[in-house]
């Protein structure tokens, strides 16, 4: 199945009557290539602060109602030192693009984190060559930064004064240093088409990424989109079911972004071909500010609560660091 071309891709995409058979299958490739462990990643949102304008974003420049907050450098470490000893193995830090979080910061923080045995994933955007270098110098493992759409026109409307382009070099930059590369889409975005999630799909295994993130559009009233339409569930699974098809080995999330369309939407997609669910670990007044989209869960993390859920569908929680080991 991992040669499924794109006439193929978008007839799963587009088949809503054999849906069931599709999330069932990616399940089993899942389980045939990743096992049943589910990696647990600790979410630190550290600072809501961003330059750009994306108009499908809560937290965009020009959103006047966001009450900003950026955490200290002491209290970043402090609370990923809490995840550790709550069993995190992966730190995942991710903020705005906050360029207040300049290259000798950032470094301190990632070598002091490094110091509590974990992995480290950054997912703050576009960086030049020389401060992703040194990011990874100073103990980064991992980077995760969305395509969002390979759709050029669509990308440029969505994300005025960004380049695709750039965007694009910047994911290859990551992966040429040795980082274990993160992208993924939204579905659901006005004028996006099913023929093109089937291209961003195919962009994805191009790349060769170790982690694909595949998360419905919500529109945040707050935003030029607030009156859209927004993506299905239903849909979001389906492409993350083809995902798991086009590239057996990687590792998927269940997005939180599911869990706001239906309150058993991260246990959907766990059962559809994702491995990976990452619990927010900030305080819940930092998770209300974090509002990248509407209806997002703001209560803390329950480890008790997850691993029910996880235990109840037959998988178990992943011991390691939970890395992408691609098979040859």
């Amino acid at each position: 199945m991992s040669q499924l071309n794109k006439d193929m891709i978008i007839r799963l995409l587009s088949e809503e009557n054999n849906e069931q058979n599709l999330w069932q299958q990616a399940d089993r490739v899942r389980q045939e290539n990743v096992g049943d462990e589910v990696h647990l990643r600790g979410l630190i949102e550290f600072s809501n602060v961003c330059r750009n304008n994306c108009l499908y974003c809560g937290i965009r420049k020009d959103n006047k109602s966001v009450c900003r907050y950026r955490m200290s450098e002491e209290e970043l470490v402090s609370t990923a030192e809490k995840a550790s000893q709550m069993g995190f193995k992966t730190i995942v830090m991710q903020s705005g693009e906050d360029m207040y979080y300049n290259k000798d910061r950032l470094c301190r923080i990632i070598e002091k984190i490094k110091k509590f045995d974990v992995a480290i994933t950054l997912s703050i955007g576009e960086r030049n060559y020389d401060e992703y270098k040194a990011f990874r110098e100073a103990g980064a493992d991992r980077y995760l930064m969305r395509i969002e759409t390979t759709d050029k026109e669509l990308y440029h409307k969505l994300d005025p004064n960004m380049s695709w382009q750039h965007r694009y070099e910047c994911l290859l930059m990551i992966k040429e240093l040795g980082y274990e590369l993160g992208s993924g889409i939204m579905v659901g975005l006005p004028e996006q088409s099913i023929e093109s999630i089937a291209d961003d799909l195919l962009f994805l295994k191009e790349i060769e990424v170790d982690m694909a993130g595949i998360g419905p559009f919500i529109p945040h009233p707050q935003t030029p989109l607030a009156k859209e339409a927004g993506g299905t569930l239903e849909l979001s699974l389906r492409t993350m079911a083809v995902m798991r098809l086009l590239m057996p080995d990687i590792n998927i999330p269940a997005t939180t972004a599911m869990e706001s369309l239906h309150p058993e939407g991260r246990i959907k997609a766990l059962q559809s071909g994702a491995n990976v669910v990452m619990p927010n670990v900030n305080n819940s007044e930092y998770m209300k500010l974090y509002e990248l989209y509407p209806h997002k869960p703001t209560q803390g993390f329950s480890q008790s609560d997850i691993a029910k859920k996880i235990e109840s569908i037959g998988r178990c929680i992943g011991k390691g660091y939970g890395s992408h080991h691609r098979k040859v």
